[in-house]
């Protein structure tokens, strides 16, 4: 059993690279595996390993200049959720591209999940999907929009483009874990918003702590590691990637004429040419080579997003 740990935390960080080789050398000797990015603005990533390794490794990251308070979500997964472990210095832990957007001055209200059920019913209250369109296709809140992003760095110019739909709304948004709705209620708060809301500790937290007689969630919660989809109780999802689009398929999907192993899928057949397939086929084969000799070819991991 493998103890999954998804974390993030905005802080200041003076210089982010000089942190990658502590944190890489902790991981390593606690043979975590999975991907964690630094910025100056913080830090966030997923990592799985044993017990005594995440412990280890979040002791370490709460040491870090103004990440004492740390917070996490931790599930499990019956197989390794990762195949090796990057530490990688980004711009942003997760990409907006507002400049202005400082989740450290002002954040929207927190919700807990057990209060969420109660606020996206009200009539007054607009809900936003945060995610990217094909995290929000397997799965979303009951009534929520999706803004059918493909990244989230495209959400500000759609709330130019739509917000007019929501005047005298209360905007209530969410995203997997949180760290995209931090960014996306400090930016419709610095555009005028007053009554904005996010579920603290995500989809994740309220798939954790519901039970799903009372639950508003419809579908599985799209994670970026080998078990691909979550639901209630954050047990494993149904779903297997394509490794052509990088999208979440189900078993039906997979018994489809349109299905080839490394690829295509119902999703993406048609999208790729007759080139493109041959490359994949070619891929696929060099992975099922790695398989045979026991090695691990880097083809079979997943979009980390």
């Amino acid at each position: 059993m493998y103890i999954v740990a998804a974390l993030y935390h905005f802080t200041r960080f003076d210089d982010p690279d000089a942190l990658r080789p502590g944190i890489r050398q902790v991981c390593e000797d606690n043979a975590i595996m999975g991907t964690l990015l630094v910025a100056r603005e913080g830090i966030n990533g997923t990592i799985a390993g044993s017990r005594e390794g995440i412990n280890a490794i979040l002791a370490f990251l709460k040491s870090l200049p103004g990440c004492d308070t740390l917070e996490w979500k931790e599930s499990t997964a019956s197989q390794p959720p990762f195949g090796r472990m990057k530490v990688r210095l980004k711009k942003e832990i997760v990409t907006m591209g507002q400049p202005d957007v400082d989740p450290t001055a002002s954040v929207g209200h927190y919700v807990d999940p057990a209060e969420w059920n109660e606020l996206i019913q009200s009539p007054d209250v607009a809900v936003i999907d945060t995610r990217n369109d094909y995290e929000v296709a397997i799965g979303t809140f009951e009534g929520a929009i999706d803004p059918e992003t493909k990244t989230f760095g495209e959400f500000p110019a759609w709330w130019e483009e739509n917000k007019d739909r929501f005047h005298n709304k209360r905007i209530a948004m969410f995203c997997t874990g949180g760290i995209r709705c931090e960014k996306s209620t400090n930016f419709l708060l610095g555009q005028g918003v007053e009554d904005v809301y996010h579920l603290k500790g995500g989809i994740l937290k309220y798939l954790e702590e519901v039970d799903e007689k009372d639950s508003t969630w419809e579908g599985e919660c799209f994670v970026f590691d080998n078990r691909v989809s979550v639901g209630h109780g954050l047990k494993e999802g149904p779903h297997t990637l394509c490794h052509a689009c990088r999208q979440p398929v189900l078993p039906e999907d997979v018994k489809s004429p349109m299905f080839e192993l490394g690829v295509s899928c119902p999703k993406c057949f048609a999208t790729t040419s007759d080139e493109d397939k041959a490359r994949f086929r070619e891929r696929q084969k060099q992975i099922e080579l790695s398989k045979a000799r026991g090695e691990r070819h880097i083809g079979t991991l997943p979009n980390d997003g």
